[in-house]
């Protein structure tokens, strides 16, 4: 039988399965038990008064209040013990989702603005991700594009300083429709130079010209988001016919108000083209959704088969940037325990 006969046999099932993650940011991804302990170690915040508090502040009216919520999260990461304690906990959940490999953004630079110095940083996150052996996590460094390409440069050679604590790639993120990814040409050619591995976000906060200038001018290997590329024809043909991969965080982009409905989200339509999707959750603490519920929302509203959600997983193995040989052994493995 191909499909779960009830929600509670699909969502068993997707909890059960194998899974990868290539978008999710670790800063925003921390579980949110583990997000109320670090506001009280810090006095609390009067404006959260209780752990029912905290999820509804995370309720935004569009991206920019996102990323104002983005900020003050991050008020009350301060120390270099808590990025270790919060990758702890964020590796033990991945352990709990049975995801077995991510590829994790760290945004290094808003706290090295702090006094903290983005080596031990990236220290005290491996050794946070170290305790959940049954997980594999590797970094890809933000340069985040709202503080500019000048700044960004700096940063990507911070980078290329912590390679040995699993830092393979790097990301821009931050305010997509004010910083488009022209200004940023020179430093992924830089980052290539170095040895790192490239993707972008675009496609999310702005439009198809984001994407374009993303593939265009920064050659990225992945479009993280991507999904309001939907909105020109030619660009859907273009990632068609090269198998340039999306990062598509379904769920996020309703919670962020880039659609407005799941129903209305493109996922089934580029993945109908031909489009060469994987499927990931963003900021899961800020947005209340696991990797589960970003497969059952795929079968539950837009159709998608058991069939199709494994092609989807085993698409985010082919598109990682782990080894061929690394590749082919997760998808021998994670095919022989989908059956």
């Amino acid at each position: 039988m191909n499909e779960p006969t009830a929600p509670d046999d699909l969502r068993a099932w997707l909890a059960r399965i194998p899974k990868t993650e290539l978008h999710l940011h670790l800063e925003g991804a921390i579980p949110l038990d583990a997000m109320w302990e670090l506001i009280q170690k810090y006095g609390g915040d009067p404006t959260v008064p209780s752990h029912e508090a905290l999820v509804e502040r995370f309720n935004f009216r569009d991206f920019p209040h996102f990323l104002q919520m983005w900020i003050w999260k991050n008020r009350f990461l301060r120390e270099y013990e808590d990025f270790e304690y919060l990758s702890t906990a964020f590796a033990k959940d991945l352990v709990r989702q049975n995801i077995r490999y991510a590829e994790v953004f760290f945004s290094p630079v808003r706290f090295v603005d702090v006094g903290l110095q983005t080596p031990r940083l990236f220290e005290s996150i491996r050794n946070g991700l170290s305790s959940a052996p049954d997980v594999e996590v590797a970094l890809i460094g933000d340069l985040v594009r709202d503080y500019g390409p000048d700044r960004a440069m700096a940063t990507l050679k911070e980078f290329e300083e912590v390679k040995q604590h699993g830092v393979i790639g790097i990301g821009i993120g931050g305010s997509e429709h004010k910083f488009p990814p022209e200004l940023f040409t020179a430093v992924y050619r830089e980052a290539r130079e170095m040895g790192f591995r490239t993707t972008a976000h675009a496609g999310e906060a702005a439009g198809p010209p984001s994407v374009w200038g993303a593939i265009r001018e920064l050659e990225a290997e992945r479009i993280g988001h991507g999904a309001r590329s939907i909105e020109d024809e030619s660009l859907v043909d273009y990632l068609a016919d090269h198998q340039i991969p999306l990062e598509l965080c379904p769920l996020s982009n309703i919670k962020t108000a880039v659609f407005d409905l799941i129903e209305n989200h493109p996922v089934r339509r580029l993945y109908d083209r031909g489009v060469l999707l994987t499927i990931n959750t963003d900021d899961p603490m800020m947005f209340g959704n696991s990797l589960g519920d970003d497969y059952a929302a795929l079968v539950e509203v837009h159709g998608f088969t058991r069939d199709e959600v494994k092609t989807l997983i085993l698409n985010g193995v082919q598109a990682s940037w782990l080894p061929s040989d690394r590749k082919e052994r997760f998808v021998e493995e994670f095919t022989a325990e989908f059956e």
